[in-house]
């Protein structure tokens, strides 16, 4: 099961001002830009590493301001759909034996769509297997920008011993 993890950067980006003369040139204008990005990893230390791996190619001279464990029970990820990533929340309901009542369990999902109604049509369709019966309460943008999977075929440069250090030398 998947430990998800959001991780906030932030970094300074220029501001293209045509009103800046050539007397002011050394002092561009620049504006604060905050990015919120969804990480598959095993700890914090790993999803801070991951940041900076993913990101660092991209985004000059940036700070990790926040990671934070996100609880999720999926990640429904369709190549066609939009660029926003929307939390939605369904509720199964199940029936507790004993009492016989009706027991709903929260369960929160992220997906990307274009728009909110196609987000709950797609977690909608994504549950139709689901055993037991439920309803979608809520469905909220979030600012999440992209999602970094745990990829398999990522080596994590983690070798056996034996390959790194040599054999000492036998003493006679």
């Amino acid at each position: 099961m998947p430990n998800w993890f959001l991780g906030k950067i932030r970094y300074q980006q220029p501001i293209d001002d045509s009103n800046v003369g050539t007397r002011n040139e050394e002092f561009i204008k620049q504006k604060t830009v905050t990015e919120a990005y969804l990480v598959d990893a095993v700890s914090y230390t790993d999803a801070e590493g991951r940041l900076y791996q993913e990101i660092a190619a991209n985004t000059p001279d940036f700070e990790i301001t926040n990671i934070s464990r996100m609880k999720l029970a999926d990640v429904f990820h369709n190549e066609d759909a939009g660029e926003i990533w929307f939390k939605v929340k369904a509720m199964f309901i199940t029936e507790d034996e004993k009492s016989g009542k009706q027991k709903k369990t929260p369960s929160v999902m992220l997906v990307n769509a274009e728009t909110p109604k196609q987000a709950y049509e797609y977690v909608e369709i994504s549950l139709k297997t689901a055993l037991d019966p439920f309803e979608i309460t809520d469905v909220n943008t979030t600012k999440i920008l992209e999602v970094f999977p745990y990829n398999e075929e990522e080596k994590r440069n983690l070798r056996p011993l034996s390959e790194l250090v040599s054999p000492e030398p036998e003493t006679v």
